[in-house]
């Protein structure tokens, strides 16, 4: 097996515990204020409802003279992206789901600039009772994902790591809405499906490093929890490196190449990626300590 990290190495992450919240503590608060700073997330169409028209066109087209064309239109204040050669999406929060009224802010504002030298592709209508829906049901489905795992990992395991891991779920999910936030960008169904892929990531990081604690323990229960729990992670170091690695540089390719369609949910894979690296050592493993002075275990250590 490859091993970036050389056996017998003894970081001590747990003696830099109190520099580490107050890191996490610092990127939450920032991520807070911008969130409140912004007035909310910015809802994308899935949400808010709205609509989203796929535009291909034969000949070099710019989005600037794609905004001159529908200014004086319901479109003067939707988003437009290239999505690939000559192909844009343009989003709107206006819902266009009725024939006459898309003709009259798409179809002729089109047709006058640019002829017949374009076509639309798709167009995806999203009413705003569905977008509203869609909000209660994407936040029970985040909620319920970490009660699933909470029960998981207290039934295989013990309840305080189960704590240390929602702990450090919540942390990652935060932090990466947080990002988001900063970035401005458009929350929209392909960030929820970052997020969700972050915490999936997260805890199997996670279990791997509290299972190696649970068996250090056990091998020697008067050992000093903390030494445990640097064992622990240093043991799996070169693991979690490796893992990391190998999802954050595939992520970064679809961040660089992949366009700017997906370039939002690559970024927000960028950030859970290391944030969910960073939380298994200094949020979840670590918080068993915390958890351990608060309701000690029946065998008696050295705390």
């Amino acid at each position: 097996m490859m091993e970036l990290i050389k056996p017998g190495i003894n970081i001590d992450f747990v003696g830099k515990l109190k520099y580490a919240v107050v890191f996490s503590t610092i990127l939450i608060l920032i991520g807070i204020g911008s969130i409140i700073y912004h007035g909310g997330l910015n809802p994308g169409i899935d949400f808010a409802g709205g609509t989203i028209i796929q535009v291909k066109f034969q000949k070099n087209v710019s989005a600037d003279q794609i905004r001159a064309a529908i200014q004086s239109t319901k479109l003067s204040n939707s988003i437009i992206q290239q999505f690939g050669a000559n192909e844009f999406l343009i989003r709107t929060h206006e819902s266009f789901s009725d024939q006459q009224i898309l003709a009259a802010n798409v179809q002729q504002p089109l047709t006058a600039a640019f002829n017949q030298d374009y076509e639309i592709r798709r167009v995806e209508v999203v009413g705003s009772k569905v977008g509203a829906d869609f909000t209660r049901k994407a936040i029970i489905a985040v909620i319920l994902s970490w009660l699933a795992i909470l029960i998981y990992v207290a039934w295989r395991f013990e309840f305080r790591y189960a704590a240390g891991g929602i702990l450090a779920l919540v942390h990652d999910t935060v932090i990466v809405i947080g990002a988001v936030s900063i970035m401005n960008m458009e929350f929209t169904i392909s960030i929820l499906a970052a997020v969700i892929f972050v915490i999936g990531f997260s805890i199997n990081d996670t279990i791997v490093t509290l299972d190696r604690i649970r068996e250090i323990v056990k091998k020697n229960p008067k050992q000093k929890l903390s030494d445990v729990i640097n064992s622990a992670i240093n043991q799996t170091l070169s693991r979690t490196i490796l893992t990391a690695l190998t999802v954050f540089f595939t992520v970064l390719a679809l961040y660089i190449f992949g366009g700017a369609v997906i370039r939002d949910f690559a970024f927000a894979l960028l950030i859970g990626t290391v944030v969910g690296t960073y939380s298994t050592i200094y949020i979840a493993c670590t918080s068993v300590l915390l958890f351990e002075k608060i309701q000690p275990t029946r065998t008696k250590r050295t705390k």
